[in-house]
């Protein structure tokens, strides 16, 4: 079953975007998805600052 995310304080940095959300227990999450074509990286933190770390340092495979 999917769950319908509202994403909020949503930030993009370089071809990552940065956003929070609740997830189905009421847990604050934070998640950095890459935008770019053929990535496909999105990987979910616990911390907004760990969550922007990965999309400053990220680098897409696909060139």
């Amino acid at each position: 079953m999917t769950t319908n995310r509202r994403f909020r304080r949503v930030v993009r940095i370089g071809p990552v975007q940065v956003a929070t959300y609740y997830d189905g227990r009421g847990r604050e999450k934070h998640t950095a998805a890459c935008t770019a074509l053929r990535c496909g990286v999105a990987t979910d933190y616990d911390s907004r600052a760990a969550a922007e770390l990965a999309a400053r340092t990220h680098r897409c495979a696909i060139r």
